[in-house]
C-alpha cells in the first residue's frame, strides 16, 4: 500500500473512532451496562463469601477476571449490530478503505468505552477484595492488557453473529473457547501479585495474547464480516 493509501486509512480509521465515541455520548447504557455489571458481579461475590479477608483474597483474582469477561461479552453484542442494522457496515465494504482498519478503529472506541472504564474502576474493587495496594499497579496493567484482548476477540464473535438476529448467545459460545487462556494467566498474574510474588511471567504471556490479538482479530473480523453482509 502507498503511503497516501495508508495515511488515508488511517485518517478513515481516526474519523470512525471519533463518530462511535460522540454516538456512545448520546447513549450512555453503553458506557454504563458494561460498568454496572463488572460492578455488581465483584460486589456480590464477597456478599455470597465470607467477610474474612483471607478468604476475599483467595477469591479476588477469579472475580476480578470473570467479571471482566462477562463483562466484555455484555457490550460485544452491540459493536456491530448497529452498523449491520442500518446498512452502514456495507457502506465501510463500499468505501474503498481496508475493512480491516476500520474494524480495529471500531474496536479501539469500544475498548474505549467498556474496557478502560473496567480498569479505571478496578483498583477500588481490587481494594474492596483484599488486594494489598502494592498489588493494584499489576492488576491494572493484567486487566488492561486482558480487556484490549477482550474486545478483539469479541470483535470476532460480533463480526461472525452479524448477520444473525439473536446471536449474542452463540457469540458468548464463540469467544468463551478463545478468551479461556487469558483468563487463567490473567488470574493467576493477579493472585501472584496478592501474594506478594512475581507476576511478570504471567503478565508476558497476556502481553503475548494481546499482540496475536491486535495481529490476527481484524483481519479474521473483517473477512467473517463479509461473509456475514453476504
Amino acid at each position: 500500500m502507498s503511503t497516501g493509501g495508508r495515511t488515508s486509512a488511517l485518517a478513515a480509521g481516526g474519523l470512525l473512532f471519533r463518530r462511535d465515541l460522540r454516538l456512545a455520548m448520546r447513549r450512555w447504557e453503553q458506557i454504563a451496562d458494561p460498568l454496572i455489571f463488572f460492578l455488581m458481579v465483584t460486589t456480590l461475590f464477597p456478599l455470597a463469601l465470607s467477610p474474612e479477608l483471607s478468604q476475599l483474597r483467595d477469591s479476588a483474582p477469579g472475580v476480578l477476571w470473570v467479571a471482566a469477561l462477562l463483562s466484555s461479552l455484555l457490550a460485544a453484542d452491540s459493536l456491530l449490530k448497529a452498523d449491520a442494522a442500518d446498512g452502514t457496515l456495507e457502506q465501510y465494504m463500499l468505501s474503498g478503505q481496508p475493512l480491516t482498519a476500520l474494524l480495529l478503529a471500531k474496536t479501539a472506541a469500544h475498548w474505549m468505552l467498556s474496557g478502560l472504564p473496567l480498569v479505571a474502576i478496578a483498583p477500588l474493587v481490587a481494594t474492596a477484595l483484599g488486594a494489598p495496594a502494592g498489588a493494584l499497579i499489576t492488576i491494572m496493567a493484567g486487566l488492561l492488557m486482558g480487556t484490549v484482548t477482550l474486545s478483539l476477540l469479541g470483535a470476532i464473535g460480533a463480526a461472525l453473529t452479524v448477520g444473525l438476529r439473536r446471536g449474542h448467545l452463540l457469540l458468548s459460545l464463540l469467544v468463551l473457547p478463545l478468551a479461556m487462556p487469558l483468563l487463567i494467566f490473567g488470574a493467576r498474574s493477579t493472585a501472584l501479585a496478592i501474594a506478594g510474588g512475581s507476576a511478570a511471567a504471567p503478565l508476558y504471556l497476556v502481553a503475548a495474547l494481546m499482540v496475536l490479538a491486535l495481529t490476527l482479530a481484524p483481519l479474521t473480523a473483517a473477512a467473517a464480516a463479509r461473509v456475514g453482509i453476504e
